[in-house]
């Protein structure tokens, strides 16, 4: 292969890599301060896509001026969604153990509720739009311009959430609930704010992806289950809690995907994934990224 076809091999797997990322970091964000394994998580990022597409080919707004949109709204459904299933539940709940079960029930009703809403309201078919879908060359490669703004976009609100958390007293308040929810409670740290404004922050990353996406992908409502699964596979090899993992894995994961869909076959991606996926798991269960 030429230096140009790896390239555009590479760089395919980093655009696709770079929505795994962003989806796994809003997920990654629920479960390690949280312990919520929301695995309704993808289908926001598909009323995200939706919201997106209806506004631009109903309306005539652009997609770029969508996402932003689409990561507020989404993020003050969070809020709500917390507020009326899961913040009753950590009340009801005898311990963590019995929350994470009762909260996984709750979220596979969520994820069946929210798809069948968006049937119901835009069927099943798959829609789409052409936004920025002229060529771009790039050290010699050529890239439609809209997966060169996903991925620029995607990277930019992930180092960005990454940073919060690293240099904010919001997100020390975040880190120190992850590392002690004991110890950040007895130092004043609200639980009862932060919990639900971290938990729509996670949902508010996952419209954002499905916004971007759907500038570039056809959507139909049974797009976020799969983007549900490998967001937990990212997080399993970036290791639970860890954002920068999740970039790093996200991105990892999107390129040895393209590599193996180019030199093999594209039935060999759910392969790969699932077979890294259980490979991690039984060898390094605090994942890659994790000492």
């Amino acid at each position: 292969m030429s230096p140009t076809a790896w390239l555009e091999l590479v760089a395919s797997g980093l655009i696709t890599g770079g929505v795994y990322a962003l989806v796994a970091l809003g997920l990654n964000l629920q479960y390690g301060l949280m312990r919520i394994l929301n695995i309704a998580h993808g289908e926001f990022l598909m009323l995200g896509a939706f919201a997106t597409w209806f506004a631009h080919t109903r309306f005539g707004i652009s997609p770029l001026a969508m996402a932003p949109v689409a990561f507020v709204a989404l993020m003050l459904a969070g809020i709500v969604v917390h507020r009326l299933c899961f913040a009753r539940l950590a009340r009801i709940s005898p311990n963590v153990d019995v929350f994470e079960a009762r909260g996984l029930l709750v979220a596979f009703g969520l994820m069946f509720l929210v798809q069948n809403f968006a049937s119901l309201v835009w069927g099943g078919e798959l829609r789409g739009y052409d936004y920025l879908t002229d060529p771009v060359m790039l050290g010699g490669a050529r890239f439609a311009a809209n997966k060169l703004v996903l991925l620029a976009a995607a990277l930019v609100a992930s180092l960005a959430l990454i940073v919060l958390l690293r240099t904010t007293l919001l997100g020390k308040g975040v880190r120190a609930l992850m590392q002690s929810p004991v110890g950040a409670l007895l130092v004043g740290i609200d639980t009862a704010k932060l919990h639900p404004l971290m938990f729509g922050v996670g949902l508010g990353l996952s419209g954002l992806a499905g916004s971007l996406l759907s500038m570039t992908y056809a959507i139909s409502p049974s797009i976020g289950e799969p983007y549900t699964v490998t967001a937990l596979i990212v997080i399993t090899l970036g290791g639970f809690g860890s954002m920068t993992g999740s970039l790093v894995a996200g991105l990892a994961l999107g390129v040895v995907e393209a590599l193996g869909m180019h030199f093999w076959s594209p039935s060999i991606k759910p392969l790969l994934s699932y077979g890294i996926f259980i490979g991690v798991l039984l060898w390094k269960p605090q994942g890659l990224f994790r000492s």
